[in-house]
């Protein structure tokens, strides 16, 4: 419930940590080479991900137990990595296999381990309880593993807290915004439906000026008659903690574009995050137009990317110079988000 215009019973939801008890990726597998091992964090937390030379990936905290240096400065050893200082091994599952100096009975304690996955790209870890790995859900990772769909992956770190991004996505009201992309956009609310830890709003838009940008065409479908006039298309947009998905349709049950991405914050104070995205468009019934499109569609959405990661850079500059949060928010969809992000997240981080 919201108490004033920018607390939320008394906290500052811009002090909300995200919740670790569930699976975030924190590299694409490209990241991950074969038999090299990657430094990664996840609020703070450094996580080293170790790939194996026969191809699997594994986590572990990114510490040698011996003198805490970084494990990913070390050598993948088969299904082990050595410290670079002493050749302190670790298997998967974080145990220390080997001290060379040492007799094998004589080894000390390990390290954490981090149930990891691999899917569609991705390298996922869960961060928080190990025991809860099993029972949490893992993410559908909408379209782009259906051969009907073209899809990009993307991602940069930015300067924010992670909820000024759920907030951004959500709230369309900001085509504004876009302008210069997009022309003059008016979306239209068309109503919210609400969960135990989802929020799903809908929208659809009306263009008041301006022609559609051949990036447009390819993510929304081709030029109708009139642009978007009479609302002919809709957009489906849900928080499902701790990931967001935006639909796009046009009339039928299977959307023409669809979107999965989630924002993993990366220091301790949490207020910088990096985005793993999957942008996925339904394939024209002409072959290979898409993929004679698909540059203009990276350069449309690299625009609008860019405009909203300079938005958001504001918002955390203004907070961290305010001190608090100091939003005044009137859109109820958008208080309400608030209020589920709060809920779902963690304790208040400093």
């Amino acid at each position: 419930m919201l108490d004033g215009p920018n607390t939320l019973a008394g906290t500052d939801l811009r002090r909300i940590g995200a919740h670790p008890d569930h699976w975030y990726p924190l590299a694409w597998s490209r990241e991950v080479k074969p038999g090299r091992a990657l430094g990664t964090r996840f609020a703070g937390e450094p996580i080293v991900l170790v790939r194996s030379k026969e191809g699997d990936v594994f986590a572990l905290e990114d510490r040698c137990a011996h003198r805490q240096v970084p494990l990913h400065k070390g050598v993948v050893d088969g299904e082990a990595i050595r410290c670079c200082y002493h050749g302190w091994a670790y298997d998967r599952t974080g145990r220390c296999t080997d001290v060379p100096y040492l007799g094998k009975g004589r080894l000390p304690n390990g390290v954490r381990a981090y149930p990891c996955r691999e899917a569609e790209g991705l390298v996922f870890v869960f961060p928080g309880d190990a025991a809860l790995a099993e029972s949490c859900p893992f993410p559908a990772l909408g379209s782009v593993a259906n051969p009907a769909y073209k899809t990009r992956r993307f991602g940069k770190p930015i300067g924010c807290h992670y909820t000024f991004m759920h907030e951004n996505l959500m709230d369309m009201n900001h085509q504004f915004l876009h302008r210069a992309q997009m022309g003059q956009i008016r979306p239209r609310f068309l109503g919210r439906r609400m969960g135990e830890d989802w929020l799903e709003i809908d929208y659809t838009f009306a263009r008041k000026g301006g022609g559609q940008s051949l990036g447009e065409r390819v993510v929304f479908g081709s030029k109708r008659v009139g642009g978007w006039e009479n609302n002919r298309d809709k957009m489906t947009i849900r928080t499902e903690y701790p990931y967001q998905t935006l639909k796009i349709w046009a009339g039928d049950d299977i959307p023409v574009m669809d979107l999965w991405i989630v924002y993993v914050p990366l220091d301790a104070e949490q207020r910088t995050n990096r985005t793993f995205g999957l942008l996925s468009v339904r394939r024209p019934r002409i072959p290979g137009l898409i993929d004679a499109a698909w540059p203009f569609l990276v350069f449309f959405t690299e625009r609008i990317f860019a405009e909203d990661r300079a938005i958001v850079e504001m918002e955390q500059a203004a907070h961290d110079r305010q001190g608090c949060d100091m939003n005044q928010e009137v859109f109820p969809a958008i208080q309400d988000l608030r209020g589920l992000l709060a809920a779902c997240g963690a304790a208040p981080v400093s």
